[in-house]
């Protein structure tokens, strides 16, 4: 492990500014990246209450800077200005990069050569932790009828997925050899409730992402861990059990929403690869030439 004066400080005495994470941790600085996507938009107010400086940065107009904020306009595969992003700051939450299946090219730039400019700017600025927005894509291909956890193997069920995958395993290789510690979250649906039947198993809540992001970033040892993101929903696809050291507790559920999108959503054909696979309909998205 890299060995190196810690850059948060402990301020025990100090309740948490957001109610949502019980966590005395409080950061001098941290980068999100991919700030003005769904996700980013809705963790950005949150992540300010726990640094002194948020940095957010993305392709796209990030909007007016609120107290405390850094804007950055920056491509993931422009080494040079990613590896200045990551100078001066403690950890990284990096949802930045292509977030939906398509095209090979175009995921080939920001989600594997941006993380890899990501990863190496992270080391050469001595950063210890990054918190890694994977997706349960990576394991698309298992079926829906089918509990798994981080230790199958991987089955990506597109160029995102696979893209993905990659970055889980970059992650491992940065910790294994440099010591930068990852937490890749392989998030299912993080919408502000579930939108259709396949969302019951995977969606999560906008607080219980906060939470899983608030543990992965102050867990005192993480090495690099995988935890999928979801909510304490019902039905279940995937176990966490392995990435419990991670200390994520959900504490919403989809199962409120259930009447609603089962009455607004009639059930499907169980042989379509839509219903059968836990990916749901990236499984079935190209060739896109």
């Amino acid at each position: 492990m890299t060995q190196g004066k810690p850059k948060f400080l402990q301020i025990a005495s100090v309740p948490p500014p957001m109610p949502t994470h019980p966590t005395a941790i409080r950061f001098r600085r941290l980068l999100l990246t991919g700030a003005a996507g769904g996700l980013g938009r809705e963790l950005r107010p949150r992540l300010k209450a726990y640094c002194d400086t948020l940095r957010v940065s993305d392709i796209t107009a990030l909007g007016a800077a609120a107290a405390g904020e850094e804007l950055q306009i920056v491509a993931l595969q422009e080494q040079a200005a990613v590896h200045a992003l990551l100078q001066d700051v403690d950890a990284v939450v990096h949802l930045g990069g292509v977030s939906v299946e398509g095209p090979f090219e175009p995921i080939l730039q920001a989600n594997i050569i941006g993380m890899h400019n990501l990863y190496e700017g992270a080391r050469k600025h001595g950063v210890k932790r990054i918190v890694f927005a994977s997706s349960n894509h990576v394991t698309g291909f298992y079926r829906q009828d089918e509990v798994i956890d981080t230790r199958v193997p991987m089955r990506p069920d597109g160029h995102y997925g696979l893209s993905k995958a990659f970055g889980e395993n970059l992650a491992q290789f940065y910790f294994d050899r440099y010591g930068l510690e990852t937490a890749s979250l392989r998030i299912g649906s993080s919408f502000a409730e579930p939108k259709d039947r396949r969302m019951l198993a995977t969606w999560m809540s906008y607080d219980d992402l906060e939470r899983l992001v608030m543990s992965s970033l102050t867990a005192p040892v993480v090495g690099h861990s995988v935890i999928y993101g979801l909510s304490d929903n019902t039905v279940r696809w995937w176990d966490n059990t392995p990435a419990a050291h991670i200390g994520y507790r959900p504490q919403d559920s989809s199962e409120p929403f259930r009447a609603t999108v089962e009455a607004r959503q009639p059930p499907l054909d169980p042989q379509d690869p839509v219903t059968r696979y836990q990916g749901g309909g990236f499984v079935i998205k190209g060739p896109y030439q």
